[in-house]
């Protein structure tokens, strides 16, 4: 795909926004980038301080990423502190509505009394829009935009449904380009549809997705990608790895980051490697499984790691992987790759 428009490529982590402003004409290496918090931080700072003032919060605006923002509305709710959210805002800290009213979150399209009023929203554009043009940049029309969706049900749990969608995927073809969508999204992607709700017409995708293509330009391993390939995705909450061959996945695991020691990771790269690891031994460990496509056969040698916690592997002496040669915008040249454009 030939652009003469820039586009803003963004992908959403649970600690930061990776930011990308790619321009036609320029090198990537000179196109303007940014490393910034994410939404969900930001979010839960901002309930932090209510409820170190004592205030009550009213959520509204879109459905989003938990985490952190979580995490920081459960305190605020057991210091016996008022949250009311719209019931789109509430389906951020669960999928059954009834689950969210327990937790005391009160449901409600407008606050019934003066209290901090929050937005909620995994991309605000408007102040992506002013970063930018303080920059002397022109703001994109066109925006692609990662996130980590679990998928939606009331009653599955969301580790069970998000790698049941990834095994339909790997027996389906194991096509990642697939995963990004231009046009229709699945309606069981909720987290996407909601992005897309807020920013109208963005190209969309999981950041397990973007992290997965993101590795397979860069150049070191592109080589190998015939023969085959472990691809492993380190994040601030999840670990994502996957067998690749060619533009297929054949395999694929994801467990949460800290949830495993450097030993536990090497078990379970040498399993997948093997293909004897099961989606029981993952789930059962605290992660969301494993699946493995029955044509999958054993090997796998070259491993490229990538990710913010990359580290945690350094000692296994897996390839690096920093596409255009910078390993935090590795989801964002994953984006641009599904969409055709790198």
């Amino acid at each position: 795909m030939y652009l003469t428009e820039s586009v803003l490529v963004i992908d959403v982590g649970s600690g930061t926004q990776d930011i990308l402003l790619y321009q036609p004409g320029k090198t990537i290496e000179n196109c303007p980038k940014f490393i910034v918090p994410s939404r969900t931080q930001i979010v839960a700072a901002q309930i932090r301080q209510a409820t170190a003032q004592g205030q009550g919060i009213f959520l509204h605006g879109h459905l989003m990423g938990g985490g952190a923002c979580a995490v920081a509305l459960k305190k605020h709710l057991n210091e016996g502190l008022k949250a009311y959210a719209t019931a789109q805002v509430a389906l951020t800290f669960n999928d059954n509505l009834a689950y969210a009213e327990e937790m005391g979150i009160v449901l409600c399209e407008e606050s019934p009394e003066l209290v901090t009023s929050i937005w909620m929203g995994d991309i605000d554009t408007f102040a992506l829009r002013q970063a930018i043009e303080a920059f002397g940049l022109e703001y994109p029309q066109k925006l692609a935009v990662a996130v980590q969706d679990h998928g939606f049900s009331v009653s599955e749990s969301n580790r069970t449904l998000r790698f049941r969608l990834w095994e339909e995927f790997v027996m389906q073809g194991g096509d990642l380009k697939k995963l990004v969508f231009a046009q229709d999204i699945p309606r069981v992607y909720t987290r996407m549809q909601a992005t897309r709700e807020n920013v109208s017409e963005a190209i969309l995708a999981d950041t397990g997705t973007a992290a997965l293509l993101g590795i397979m330009v860069d150049p070191v391993v592109i080589p190998h990608l015939n023969k085959g390939i472990l691809a492993v995705n380190i994040g601030n909450s999840h670990t994502l790895a996957a067998a690749i061959c060619g533009d297929r996945v054949y395999g694929i695991f994801e467990q949460h980051t800290s949830m495993m020691e450097i030993e536990a990771l090497a078990k379970l790269i040498q399993r997948l490697q093997s293909t004897e690891l099961t989606n029981a031994e993952v789930f059962e460990q605290g992660g969301h499984g494993a699946t493995l496509h029955p044509e999958m056969q054993p090997g796998w040698d070259f491993i490229a790691v990538t990710g913010p916690r990359r580290n945690m592997a350094k000692s296994l002496g897996w390839y690096e992987a920093a596409p255009y040669g910078d390993m935090m915008l590795t989801g964002c040249f994953g984006l641009l790759s599904g969409m055709g454009i790198i």
